[in-house]
């Protein structure tokens, strides 16, 4: 059970929903509740890593055989590192612990099937010397509405840079200008042009070149199509250590443990709890629900980014025959670059809510599309590039613009359609400037993490930056912590394996998955209507009301049909994913009282400094949980 802890309100009531306790806290409560995990400082006082000197530290072994041998049956493996989830995160990090152990990267599809495929904008980063770290640090505080944490802020912009080097070291192929330089694009909220990029599908080359190094590296073995169903952990006193994870073949369906000296959370984001979303189908919150299950502390998760342009198929010349499972995403860097936002009359409305106007933060142009839709009852607004040379569009456009002619549409010549859509979530699982979270023994990076660099928006083009900052900060205490761990070669035996449900037959579970798809489809479009663009009290109240209702309803149908809550199964663990994630963020955006950032609430509508500080969701023990909100097996104490 958990407990949402306003940020900064001076008494505030929480009330009872599912898996809430209904608490009072003040101000001083929650430095208390706090106080062992400030931002800059890490996880708790107690987590500190201990140092160890390793005789062979200075050399690489060869632990492919390590690999083979320590496998000790079909269904558990043991690892140095376990690496749950392949993007740009997951990978840069696997690469260098490989260094100094084992690797195994489990990924839910295919290894390039991530959010970091899908990136089309860039990573920023200044390199420009008219540009400047400072520059960035304050565009980055504004455009995340003076939330962010200011260290970690200076500490990813300042390592940028070097990061961005080390990808270009490794084969990653960016666009250079006529200088011979990196071509650096401009996209909103930045003072400057600072967007290293491949034209505009920059994380698939970035997503190539890192898989590729981890495809020729011996101590890394990469388990595709591999689902993590719940993270491994026990408790050591007071604190939860955690020892991997159990996760499930979604081809052969059966169950795969991996035990492990360290994991790292490297899963993405939960784009899915929405209709509409940029996210590939992978991205249901897998990550963030299991570390909540574990007990990690999560923060922010009010702060859902929709990404302003997404393409409108429905004002596409040809309507495309099937429905997206994700939406295809018009980059920020058309705006960078020119691009201009008309409502269907052809009249450029961003000027009358931002002097910024199309280069205005996401967020500010999200809410001013979802306010001309509303206004004038339209579907969709327009976003015009053709204005600017047809090569120019084609240079540094070419996949929107071979995506758009598959429909009848030039965007040399005609206006884009685009609405906004989920796109990333700037909360999380929180975590200190090393990627450590609460739980020993667990790190995070990317979009699953919360490290306070985002605040209530993030800027655009500043995900992959932190991903790969902190995917490198947190190789050195995850080496650490690994060569001063020992592995119980009987520690598997400590928990139940899940169970897959072949018993129940083919037309039971036929009749799970129809009911499971549509709940799910039911849970999106709650979160659409009512914990969307624009929020108010009554509409959340609602949503959670109504949510809880659900998701009581779909486990009782699963238990009528003989499901037990050890049975596993890829929809009925991705929909108690989603329902957890949706808790989630409905407490969280309940909990704050003001419009910040992401966060727009009619019955707040203003800043309130005094609510200048993250929410957050720490663990309890003390009440019965639902389904999506406990861990498959019991917590073994140590």
């Amino acid at each position: 059970m958990t407990t949402g802890i306003a940020s900064g309100s001076v008494n505030l009531r929480l009330r009872e929903t599912g898996c809430w306790q209904p608490s009072l806290f003040s101000r001083a409560g929650l430095q208390n509740c706090c106080k062992k995990f400030p931002w800059s400082r890490g996880a708790c006082n107690n987590l500190q890593i201990k140092r160890y000197v390793h005789p062979n530290s200075g050399t690489r072994r060869p632990f492919q055989t390590l690999i083979t041998s320590s496998i000790r049956d079909h269904s558990t493996k043991y690892f140095d590192f376990a690496v749950i989830g392949s993007g740009v995160a997951g990978l840069r990090y696997a690469l260098e612990v490989a260094k100094h152990g084992t690797v195994a990267v489990i990924t839910k599809a295919e290894p390039h099937e991530s959010n970091t495929n899908y990136a089309q904008g860039g990573v920023s980063a200044v390199l420009c010397p008219s540009d400047s770290v400072e520059s960035h640090v304050q565009d980055t505080i504004v455009a995340g509405a003076y939330l962010c944490d200011e260290e970690t802020v200076r500490v990813v912009c300042t390592e940028g840079p070097e990061r961005i080097r080390e990808l270009i070291a490794m084969g990653a192929s960016f666009d250079h200008g006529e200088d011979g330089n990196l071509h650096l694009a401009r996209e909103g909220g930045h003072s400057h042009r600072r967007i290293v990029h491949a034209a505009d599908m920059t994380g698939r080359e970035i997503e190539r070149a890192l898989l590729k190094a981890v495809e020729s590296d011996p101590n890394i073995s990469v388990f595709k199509h591999h689902f993590a169903i719940d993270l491994l952990t026990s408790q050591d006193g007071s604190e939860t250590v955690c020892h991997g994870v159990d996760t499930m073949d979604t081809k052969t369906h059966k169950v795969l443990r991996f035990i492990s000296k360290v994991t790292l959370l490297a899963s993405g984001g939960a784009g899915h709890i929405y209709p509409s979303t940029t996210n590939p189908p992978v991205a249901t919150g897998d990550g963030i629900a299991m570390a909540h299950r574990a007990q990690a502390i999560i923060s922010n998760m009010e702060f859902v980014q929709f990404h302003p342009t997404a393409l409108a198929d429905e004002g596409l010349p040809i309507t495309p025959l099937k429905t997206r499972e994700n939406a295809f995403l018009i980059t920020e860097a058309v705006r960078g670059d020119g691009g201009l936002l008309y409502n269907l009359d052809m009249e450029r409305f961003m000027p009358m809510y931002d002097e910024r106007a199309e280069l205005a933060p996401r967020d500010v142009v999200a809410r001013s599309i979802d306010d001309q839709l509303k206004k004038r009852d339209e579907k969709y607004v327009l976003l015009d590039i053709s204005h600017k040379s047809r090569d120019k569009i084609l240079l540094h456009f070419p996949n929107i613009a071979a995506e758009c002619l598959k429909y009848g549409l030039d965007i040399t010549r005609d206006p884009i359609p685009v609405v906004p859509a989920a796109h990333y979530m700037c909360g999380g699982v929180r975590a200190g400037l090393q990627g450590e979270t609460n739980v020993r023994g667990l790190y995070v990076a990317g979009e699953v993490a919360c490290t306070g660099l985002h605040g209530a928006n993030r800027l655009a083009s500043n995900s992959l930056l932190e991903a790969l900052v902190f995917a490198r900060r947190a190789v050195k205490p995850s080496i650490d912590h690994m060569k001063g761990s020992h592995i119980d070669q009987t520690i598997s035996r400590w928990w139940d394996p899940p169970v897959i449900p072949m018993q129940l037959g083919c037309t039971i579970l036929e009749k799970i998955i129809n009911r499971t798809k549509e709940v799910r489809k039911e849970l999106k479009s709650i979160m659409w209507e009512h914990v969307g663009i624009v929020r108010s009290t009554t509409r959340l109240m609602a949503a959670e009301q109504r949510i809880g209702e659900l998701e009581l309803e779909w486990e009782a149908y699963l238990f009528q049909q003989g499901w037990e809550p050890t049975m596993v199964g890829l929809e009925a663990c991705e929909m108690r994913n989603l329902f957890c994630c949706a808790k989630l963020v409905l407490t969280s955006a309940l909990t704050r009282h003001e419009s910040r950032g992401l966060h727009y609430t009619t019955d707040f509508p203003h800043v309130d400094e005094r609510s200048r500080l993250p929410t957050i969701i720490v663990p309890c023990s003390n009440m019965n949980r639902t389904w999506s909100s406990r861990q498959l097996h019991k917590q073994q104490i140590c």
